[in-house]
């Protein structure tokens, strides 16, 4: 007889990024929250912080009072404030945010009921520890008051909990309801971040770490804590690769169960006409800013390659990305020239004032000084990019074959100088650059070929490893190039003569290699991946079924052992027969 698969009836999935956007969680969870939302409807809730100020919640929430009232009330005299309403993306599901902060003066009880149900480690832990954990912790209990209040015993229920800051809500429903099966996802490790930040051989010394020294050496045990015990408690562990799969099983001991390959949804990217016109428009503006700096006018086949993303140096490949474009550089064979922008969010103060100026006034004859930044920044004097162009050798001079350009900004289309969306700049490159060291699965290489911008990526990147899998690599679209902790040289070097070739590349080859990029993203939509989702629902139901199972044999022996201990005191206090 053919097994019925465990659909689950109910999802709550828990991050600190719903109506919150930090990183590529936030990406992953919103785009995909239209494919669950065709078979759930409204039977998934998301669950994220309520940072308590207007515009946090406006950006991405909608309340709605009309939306169970009750439970609202409810929470709020249990001494959780909550609102309920919809999360402002497509598909509008539901979500509550949980203002967690009055629960923080609860924290001590609260760590030390996990330290003796599960040893969870927290004394070293600091705001930015405490704030994650017990946000986690109320997430559990809105679950649980949720689920007695609105969801029928017979219905199947699955919690997913998105990376260690919702651990504790992970470990909470394990312990106070664990008919609810859990899911634990782990985007990256803690250690494994911290070392390969920390300039750490993570990938030839993986299986030589003493975690528990690494932990304590950078400080993150409370957090390593959290989130291996989440993920050893839970029915099924997840990550998004092959790459942190095996960090999971060293740092964890414990084997994933079931990869979920970051997808996305195309409706951001615009039809081909209006495609064309801001790829047009945007390169333009690049053009004009890049001049402007420059001083000097730039040749109509000047190259546009860049970067994004966050500003973690080595862990994006910064530091490489311009050794590469130092290479270049100094290679007087290399006649085309190039300019080459980092789009990397720093502290930045606001636009600079000269440059407003001489953009405002057409001013293309004289370059400014520091032709290579477009805004002020904080401790400018330790910048690890500014600096390392300076320990290259760039000048941007006219004679140079490469000039960079370093804009420290988050591009929302009022930055001052650009005035135009991240997205919208990215159609004007030519060529994107992602050459990561630590990237569990990389957005931004993924979001460049969706516009049809070729790209470069690695093979410590998650994304580049699917691309190789699905044998797309050296196609054009993509290009991965192979990285490990002792070949930087060898990467530097194939990196430059990809450039190098690249440049060389006549119009209908370009174009080619376009379409490529734009075949990629099409094989990465959310319903080409979503399948891994509901096959980890169905682990995690079975598993828990099979945990509930295992637990009701362990009582009814228990419950026997239990009589039969009373009977044989009943026997040797009444002198009765033992066989009776």
């Amino acid at each position: 007889m053919k097994k019925v698969k465990p659909d689950p009836d109910f999802i709550f999935e828990v991050s600190w990024e719903v109506c919150n956007k930090v990183g590529g969680i936030h990406t992953v969870i919103s785009t995909k929250a239209q494919s669950l939302k065709q078979t759930l409807k409204d039977n998934i809730i998301y669950i994220g912080p309520d940072f308590n100020y207007k515009e946090h919640r406006e950006k991405e929430f909608k309340e709605d009072d009309t939306l169970y009232p009750e439970f609202k009330q409810k929470a709020i005299k249990r001494g959780i404030p909550i609102r309920i309403g919809r999360w402002k993306i497509p598909g509008e599901p539901q979500v509550i945010l949980i203002d967690f902060k009055p629960l923080l003066k609860n924290k001590d009880a609260f760590y030390a009921k996990m330290w003796e149900v599960y040893r969870l480690e927290s004394l070293y832990g600091a705001d930015d520890y405490h704030e994650p954990a017990i946000f986690g912790y109320a997430a559990g209990q809105i679950i649980e008051c949720f689920v007695k209040d609105h969801v029928s015993v017979r219905e199947k229920v699955v919690a997913q909990f998105h990376e260690w800051m919702t651990g504790a809500g992970c470990l909470y429903i394990e312990h106070h309801m664990p008919e609810i099966a859990t899911i634990f996802t782990t985007h990256a490790t803690m250690l494994g971040r911290v070392l390969a930040s920390n300039g750490e051989a993570l990938y030839d010394n993986l299986y030589k770490f003493d975690t528990k020294e690494k932990t304590n050496q950078y400080n993150v045990s409370a957090k390593c804590s959290l989130e291996k015990k989440a993920a050893l408690a839970a029915d099924c562990l997840t990550t998004v690769s092959e790459i942190t799969a095996r960090e999971c099983k060293q740092f964890y001991d414990r084997a994933v169960d079931v990869v979920l390959p970051n997808g996305f949804e195309d409706d951001f990217v615009p039809e081909a006409g209006t495609l064309k016109s801001t790829k047009e428009s945007s390169r333009k503006q690049l053009k004009v800013v890049a001049e402007t700096m420059l001083g000097y006018s730039l040749p109509p086949d000047t190259l546009f390659v860049g970067t994004g993303g966050r500003y973690e140096f080595k862990n994006k490949g910064i530091d490489v990305l311009l050794d590469t474009l130092g290479q270049i550089n100094h290679d007087r064979a290399m006649e085309r020239e190039i300019v080459a922008f980092f789009f990397i969010p720093g502290d930045q103060r606001g636009p600079r004032k000269d440059l407003v100026n001489s953009l405002a006034k057409n001013k293309k004859d004289e370059a400014l000084v520091t032709p290579f930044i477009t805004h002020y920044l904080g401790n400018v004097d330790h910048d690890p990019i500014l600096n390392k162009i300076k320990q290259v050798g760039f000048t941007n001079d006219a004679g140079e074959k490469v000039k960079v350009i370093f804009a420290p900004t988050y591009l929302t289309g009022h930055d001052g100088i650009f005035n135009k969306a991240y997205y919208d700049l990215l159609m004007g490159l030519d060529l994107s650059i992602f050459p990561s060291y630590y990237e569990p699965w990389g957005y931004t290489p993924m979001e460049s070929v969706a516009f049809g911008v070729p790209t470069i990526t690695t093979s410590l990147a998650g994304f580049g490893k699917w691309v190789m899998q699905i044998a797309q690599n050296g196609k054009g679209g993509v290009e991965v190039i192979d990285r490990n902790d002792s070949n930087t040289s060898e990467l530097v070097h194939n990196m430059a003569h990809y450039i190098q070739r690249f440049a060389q590349q006549p119009d209908e080859v370009i174009e080619k290699y376009r379409e490529n990029a734009r075949e990629i993203a099409q094989r990465a939509l959310w319903k080409n991946f979503i399948g891994y989702y509901h096959k980890a629902y169905e682990l995690a139901i079975r598993n828990n079924m099979s945990k509930g199972k295992d637990k009701h044999e362990i009582k009814q022996l228990q419950v026997a052992r239990t009589n039969e201990l009373q009977w044989r005191k009943l026997v040797v206090e009444s002198n009765l027969p033992a066989d009776l």
